[in-house]
């Protein structure tokens, strides 16, 4: 790829690139991905909103616990050698990021599910209300409406 000129702010080389991706993929994870590793041995999902949101819909087999409760309750509620990941809302809200932030205080391993409970629910992926579980239509600018994965 030629150099762009006069790009401002200048371009990062290549080696602060590839350490700048390699840790946002090793922070974060999306929702496909979550979906996919739901059930793995080990994986704790974490809702960090509160318990009028939860009650409104949450992925189905996440674990309910508000950013607020977590440094007082974690521990009681998530094996210290699980991977949690943590969710908010959608992607205007950083409330995932600051739950995320207590479970690394806490010493546990830790992820960020970028898009958060808005983009489960658009990507057509099961969700848990007290009425009982239930999918919403695949929103097409989210995710491919065949079904089929976006391969990226």
């Amino acid at each position: 790829m030629s150099e762009i000129s006069g790009m401002s702010p200048p371009l990062a080389g290549s080696s602060a690139a590839i350490a700048h991706f390699t840790a946002r993929l090793t922070f974060e994870t999306d929702v496909s991905d979550v979906a996919a590793d739901l059930g793995s041995q080990g994986l704790v999902v974490v809702d960090s909103r509160s318990h009028e949101s939860w009650h409104q819909g949450h992925i189905a087999g996440a674990v309910h616990l508000p950013t607020g409760e977590i440094a007082t309750k974690a521990a009681t509620l998530i094996p210290r050698d699980a991977t949690v990941v943590t969710y908010c809302w959608g992607p205007g809200c950083n409330g995932a990021t600051r739950a995320a932030l207590e479970f690394a205080k806490l010493g546990y391993r830790v992820k960020e599910m970028l898009g958060g409970f808005e983009y489960w629910a658009r990507e057509g992926f099961p969700v848990e209300t007290d009425e009982g579980i239930t999918r919403r239509p695949v929103d097409a600018l989210t995710a491919p409406v065949s079904g089929i994965a976006c391969a990226c």
